[in-house]
């Protein structure tokens, strides 16, 4: 990134935050999809984007962006919804993409500001427990921590834009780990209600413990290596 399109790049997202919140309405917005996501209330997540008729497709996608900067809000809320409101097919195609918006400017966001400013979206304690470890592990650790369905997609993003990570092998690394959850999570928002919420609750706690385990072997293996030398 040449040092112009950098200067760019640093003045245009301040400014588009700045008029947003100063907008008609914008404001009122950032709250209310902020208290929409806390609820953790999907049916009120689904009502809400399907009050927008033609505009469901473009609050979903501009949902998905916001809780991606704002962290840590769930993102699954918004899987599930879209699953139901659009079908798992389409509404699985607009939770991936809109979530791959959402992770490249938390990730530019992290390279053009650095420390000091990402902090301020996701607090000193967070990241420090995931920073060091993607400075290790690069790639491999971002495709286990997307797998993951507890673990913060947004601060996976921010750190990893603090890394010497590339924002191609980041971004590549991103589309192929969440594109399973997201299939898996769409076709299961779809059937929610009922005994299906509780099977689906089942299946992701069995997803996650699965990548989990699969994450501290790769740990362990990787310290006793370094121990052998």
């Amino acid at each position: 990134m040449s040092k112009k399109t950098r200067i760019i790049l640093m003045l245009i997202i301040p400014v588009t935050a700045v008029l947003l919140y100063v907008l008609p309405g914008g404001r009122e917005w950032i709250y209310q999809a902020s208290s929409l996501l806390s609820s953790m209330d999907v049916d009120k997540v689904k009502e809400y984007i399907r009050g927008f008729g033609a505009w469901a497709v473009i609050v979903s996608f501009l949902l998905m962006v916001f809780q991606s900067l704002a962290a840590p809000l769930p993102a699954f809320l918004i899987t599930f919804a879209n699953a139901a409101v659009f079908g798992w097919g389409w509404g699985a195609l607009l939770s991936w993409s809109s979530a791959m918006i959402g992770a490249a400017l938390c990730f530019g966001i992290a390279k053009l500001y650095g420390r000091t400013v990402v902090t301020k979206f996701t607090g000193t304690t967070a990241l420090e427990t995931v920073d060091a470890f993607f400075e290790k592990y690069g790639a491999q650790s971002i495709l286990i921590a997307r797998l993951l369905p507890f673990m913060s997609f947004d601060i996976v993003s921010y750190a990893a834009g603090l890394t010497s990570m590339r924002f191609w092998s980041f971004f590549i690394a991103t589309g192929l780990g969440q594109l399973p959850a997201t299939l898996i999570y769409s076709y299961a928002g779809e059937m929610l209600g009922g005994g299906a919420k509780t099977f689906v609750t089942g299946l992701l706690i069995v997803f996650a413990a699965t990548a989990l385990t699969f994450l501290i072997r790769t740990i362990y293996k990787d310290r006793k290596k370094n121990k052998i030398k």
